[in-house]
């Protein structure tokens, strides 16, 4: 290769898709993986972490790779579809890099790492070759200056440092789902998983770890201080978080439900009184609740949230007062693609399904799967013997007690775990 190095800067590369010759996507990338060396010399890039469509992180080598463009990256169509392992000797410029602080060795100031730049030199090997640093704010600055540096200029990537920032990894992966976020944590060290789980909001914190395993969820909760740990369950769906609560240590998880505002604290309380393979382990106690005088324009409103599941926006549900669960009586349901055909102004009580007598909280796991296959639902209404609505059922909180435990896993190949770069 002549003139100029290619230069790539890696927080650019995140989520890209990953073409093969015929125009195919095959996954996106998650991350750059490097192996550091003991003397300045910049860390040779073996490959890209990508995400295939089954959420499997795999491992492509720098070799397979036939273009680094604007928008994307092209392969040369042979993916080893083995799961991604990490190597003791090598290391994660996302996960592990950004946000670490350095030291600038001709000044000798701190800085820290919001992006770096891999180049592809004449003898075609990848290699991190510039560090993007900003460095600590000054008296009479609101921001300290930023630079690009050669790898050489800067010290410290190897020290193990504690309470690392995740600010710029976050930024980089913005767009990102919670469930494709959560299988970026799931893949990191303990450590890198509470600090980044300590640089999110409390709502984004509660979308990740609802699409985590146990161990990581329990594992994340127990680096929170207390209070905030409390606040971050409120965010949760009190389904999830009534299961998350019941992984817990019993006088944790009292002290954790003290913490909470009372009434979100006794939604969680409620549910924890049924067993969790039941309509009632498994319902929702927020699903949309309306009055008979509610008017189709009203359920689409309130249907449109962007904080509820697919499944929960496809149906509403129309009780007598009060509307809180447990309601006053049970009248019906009204499925969305009904309301959409109806005029706004119409009443919901005028297009219910109330032919759906709705399950009871003691029914079974298979009597709730059972009923969702018969009536070709997504939801489904959970009612007690006095016919009040206590909540809804969805279906994706049946598969995941389908499922296998460890679903949530990426699927395990024994062998080598990839072919040589």
């Amino acid at each position: 290769m002549s003139g100029a190095p290619s230069r790539v800067y890696v927080a650019r590369l995140a989520g890209l898709p990953v073409y093969d010759p015929n125009g195919d996507q095959v996954g996106k990338v998650r991350d750059v993986v490097v192996m550091l060396r003991q003397d300045t010399k910049p860390p040779r890039v073996l490959g890209l972490v990508i995400e295939v469509f089954t959420r499997r992180r795999i491992f492509l080598p720098m070799t397979r790779v036939t273009s680094v463009d604007v928008g994307h990256v092209v392969t040369t169509g042979l993916l080893n579809m083995r799961r991604f392992e990490q190597r003791p000797t090598e290391v994660l410029v996302l996960g592990e890099l950004l946000d670490k602080t350095v030291t600038i060795r001709e000044s000798g100031t701190s800085a820290v790492v919001f992006d770096a730049a891999m180049e592809q030199w004449r003898t075609r090997d990848w290699v991190l070759a510039k560090v993007a640093v900003a460095e600590s704010a000054k008296r009479f600055r609101r921001r300290g200056q930023t630079h690009v540096l050669d790898w050489s200029d800067v010290s410290g990537f190897a020290v193990i440092e504690e309470g690392q920032g995740a600010t710029h990894l976050l930024a980089a992966f913005e767009t990102m789902k919670p469930a494709d976020l959560a299988a970026v944590l799931h893949e990191l060290s303990s450590k890198r998983r509470s600090e980044i789980a300590g640089a999110l909001d409390d709502e984004r914190l509660a979308d990740v770890l609802e699409e985590l395993p146990e161990d990581d969820q329990v594992e994340i909760l127990a680096s929170l201080d207390t209070e905030r740990a409390a606040d971050v369950l409120e965010e949760m769906s009190p389904d999830d978080a009534a299961d998350l609560i019941a992984e817990l240590p019993t006088d944790t998880a009292e002290r954790l439900l003290t913490l909470m505002e009372p009434e979100e604290a006794n939604d969680v309380r409620r549910l924890l009184t049924y067993s969790e393979r039941t309509a009632g382990g498994l319902m929702t106690s927020e699903p949309v609740i309306l009055p008979a005088d509610a008017t189709v324009a009203d359920a689409l409103a309130h249907v449109r949230n962007a904080d509820l599941s697919p499944a929960l926006a496809a149906m509403i549900y129309v009780c007598r007062p009060p509307l809180e669960t447990p309601t006053g009586r049970f009248i019906g349901v009204g499925h969305i693609q009904r309301l959409l055909r109806e005029p706004p102004s119409a009443l919901v009580s005028g297009v219910l399904d109330t032919d759906l007598d709705g399950l009871h909280a003691d029914d079974s796991l298979q009597a709730v799967s059972k009923y969702l296959a018969t009536y070709n639902l997504v939801a489904a209404p959970v009612v007690d013997e006095e016919g009040r609505l206590l909540g809804a059922v969805t279906v994706d909180d049946v598969l995941d007690h389908l499922l296998p435990e460890d679903w949530r896993e990426p699927s395990k190949v024994e062998g080598v775990h990839r072919n040589g770069s």
